[in-house]
């Protein structure tokens, strides 16, 4: 993975040359380019590593060097296809899927409304899992395109518990108004920080599955929230 930063104090070629030796002296890292033109520097390596460890490699907080997160790339995305790319997606989405259909199965007759729910707990506790695996490197991903977590920032480490309460309550049947209620307003807050970053044409990591695997933004990610809001929104609707 390859992830493009803003790298600010870099005055002279000296600069640049310290920069990228120490920044290539990281763990994990495989490529680093540096420009004091531009201030900016894209790091390639093979596993997440979080911007703090990059700062503390170059001096730390008190350096004049300063790095920051601009954005995400994965040059190999479009050679690898969309089915490959999205494959860990798909696969969870079908797994998903196939369970609650079998659970209907079980009954008498298709109850949408439960299969939905099921859906539901299966997504968020699924999605969750793999978010809490690394909750660091999803926060740090997240903030980059939410609305809310790039004012807040320790939303984006909250919206992780959330989504894991979501599943549960569902899971459970807890107060289905308030958790359809819930569900509905944080997925419809999530997806406009993921249509801006679409509709943009932003190359930046989606945090959906976490730090965990590499996908980029794009319009699966605006269907699997519209999902969420689409079925909370119909369990509202049969409650009244």
């Amino acid at each position: 993975m390859t992830h493009t930063y803003q790298i600010t104090g870099m005055t002279c070629s000296g600069c640049e040359k310290n920069v990228r030796r120490k920044l290539a002296a990281v763990p994990g890292v495989t490529e680093v380019e540096v420009s004091r033109e531009t201030n900016s520097g894209k790091i390639t390596m093979d596993k997440h590593i979080g911007l703090a460890e990059f700062q503390e490699a170059i001096g730390g907080k008190e350096s004049k060097y300063q790095i920051s997160t601009v954005e995400y790339h994965e040059p190999a995305t479009e050679a690898k296809g969309w089915t490959a790319t999205y494959r860990p997606i798909l696969l969870i989405f079908g797994y998903i899927g196939a369970i609650t259909l079998l659970i209907q199965s079980m009954n008498e007759s298709f109850n949408y409304m439960e299969a939905m729910r099921h859906f539901m707990a299966g997504f968020f506790l699924v999605f969750s899992f793999f978010k809490l695996l690394n909750l660091k490197g999803f926060a740090e991903s997240y903030v980059m395109y939410d609305v809310l977590a790039r004012k807040v920032p320790a939303w984006a480490y909250l919206y992780a518990f959330v989504e894991l309460g979501l599943g549960v309550a569902n899971l459970i049947n807890f107060n289905p108004l308030v958790t359809n209620a819930v569900t509905f307003v944080v997925m419809s807050v999530s997806i406009v920080g993921v249509l801006q970053s679409v509709m943009n044409k932003k190359k930046i990591q989606c945090a959906c599955l976490g730090a965990v695997f590499n996908l980029p933004m794009s319009t699966v990610t605006i269907i699997e929230d519209a999902l969420m809001i689409a079925m909370s929104g119909v369990m509202l609707i049969q409650m009244f």
